[in-house]
């Protein structure tokens, strides 16, 4: 579960392992064994990868997983956040509990405990195309056998040490071991789920935003009668509405219009395109972690190894792809409503929502600071996947560019945030200038949790510094309204 994720990556969980999988693993590689006993080609194990799948594997098979780490360190770039490789852990460690990769039972006991202790590889960010993230996983497997960097209490030192201050030594690989480690998308998968948990998390703030514009402006609230949406019923767009009808409570007097403005009109179904393609993102996710996507395969029930294409993510590579598309939908549609609310006295609102009036600037600098970022959002919702040249002698001619896709996505959630606190910002001043009778209780809340932090606007003043109190707080997991 995308849950579990979060509590291991992010809070202070840690992995446990059910008591299934020791056999599941013991039985898995007692296969492996038996088969490349028996002298089958196996990738990765007595043969080369990639463009050296021709080739055998002369003399210490165990020996050539080192070598073969060693050959696919290439990634560069700035270190992955702590609780991204944490995320990569679990979810390898998630995969590999499946039993379709043959890795040695110690082996996998060792990533755990790794994860368990704290110990983080140093894991370069630059590398992977999606065709699996082995580039990016060497950093973990090099780690766990002592070799590279590790993270730990916040010190960077080596890896044989962190294990050391901990009482972990070095795992020892078996043969494919160290392909077993490396060769899935667990980098990218990790970093899907922390994207849907923050996608989720800023969805339930922006939809709280969205009904405090709506009561602030005196929105025309049938656009929420449960029966328009039954006649269209497009997916999330009930449960949208719902939400905000929930928030909104009974209309307090008659709408300021007959027809809103469709930042506002249509916010059930823009908001319900974006809780579908969060749902399918949880889906491809969860599909993923709880999968044995492994090249080679480890059929245990069947005595097989075959070769895969398992360890490919378009879906998932898709799934980010729509899910950055929803969101810079619904983060237009928040910068449309903030221009609305904070531009010439439309819907009988104050011009740029300024008390004062005369050549007070109000809100209406912070137009431009919304545009902004919403051009950075449009920027990064251009599409990735078809991004790629064949590799690797042509044998590895089509790629995903999955953690690109999820990277750009998890950017595009934070800057989306972003402009749920100018529009929160906004709204709680309009609902000010017009009188809290607009307001009903759901509404109400939301407007104490913003101006617990920041004050009415009364006369003019830098609004950057309380749009940046505003996101911290939306950010830290503590937001309560």
């Amino acid at each position: 579960m995308v849950e579990d994720v979060v509590a291991v990556a992010r809070g202070d969980a840690a992995a446990a392992v059910a008591p299934a999988v020791a056999e599941r693993l013991r039985k898995a590689r007692e296969v492996l064994d038996r088969v490349a006993a028996a002298g089958q080609r196996i990738y990765g194990l007595n043969t080369g990868l990639g463009a050296n799948l021709g080739t055998s594997v002369e003399g210490d098979v165990a020996t050539f997983q080192r070598q073969l780490l060693h050959g696919r360190s290439g990634a560069v770039g700035a270190p992955l956040p702590v609780e991204t490789v944490r995320a990569a852990m679990f979810a390898r460690a998630a995969m590999l509990s499946r039993g379709g990769s043959g890795i040695s039972p110690d082996v996998f006991e060792a990533l755990v405990a790794a994860l368990n202790a704290k110990i983080h590889p140093v894991m370069p960010s630059i590398g992977s195309i999606g065709a699996g993230d082995l580039v990016l996983m060497a950093a973990l497997a090099r780690c766990l056998i002592g070799e590279g960097e590790a993270e730990f209490s916040g010190e960077r030192l080596p890896a044989a040490e962190a294990l050391a201050r901990v009482g972990l030594a070095p795992a020892k690989l078996a043969p494919k071991d160290g392909l077993s480690l490396i060769n899935s998308s667990a980098v990218s998968t990790g970093a899907a789920a922390l994207a849907v948990a923050d996608a989720l998390s800023v969805f339930s703030q922006q939809q709280q935003a969205a009904a405090l514009t709506m009561a602030a402006w005196g929105a025309n609230n049938s656009i929420l009668d449960p029966r328009l949406q039954d006649a269209r019923p497009a997916p999330g767009q009930a449960e949208a509405a719902a939400q905000l009808r929930d928030l909104l409570g009974e209309e307090a007097g008659p709408p300021a219009a007959l027809q809103d403005p469709l930042s506002i009109r249509c916010i059930p179904s823009i908001h319900g395109a974006l809780i579908e393609a969060i749902n399918q993102a949880r889906r491809v996710v969860e599909l993923e972690l709880n999968a044995s996507a492994d090249n080679p395969l480890v059929l245990a029930e069947d005595g097989l190894v075959l070769s895969t294409g398992n360890f490919h993510t378009p879906a998932l590579a898709l799934a980010f792809e729509t899910l950055g598309l929803a969101v810079a939908q619904a983060a237009a549609a928040s910068a449309a409503r903030f221009i609305q609310l904070t531009g010439s006295g439309r819907s009988g609102l104050p011009k740029y929502l300024s008390p004062v009036g005369g050549a007070s600037a109000g809100f209406v600098p912070l137009q431009k600071t919304v545009t902004a970022i919403l051009a950075a959002i449009r920027h990064k919702a251009n599409p990735v996947v078809l991004d790629f040249l064949p590799v690797s002698e042509g044998v590895e001619d089509h790629a995903t560019q999955t953690p690109l896709a999820i990277t750009k996505c998890a950017k595009m959630i934070a800057l989306w945030r972003r402009l749920v606190a100018f529009e929160l910002m906004a709204a709680a001043q309009a609902a000010d200038l017009r009188g809290h009778q607009s307001l009903a209780a759901g509404t109400l809340a939301v407007h104490a949790a913003v101006r617990a932090l920041v004050a009415t606007l009364r006369e003019d003043r830098p609004l950057g510094i309380d749009a940046e109190k505003l996101y911290a707080a939306l950010s830290s997991g503590k937001w309560q309204a």
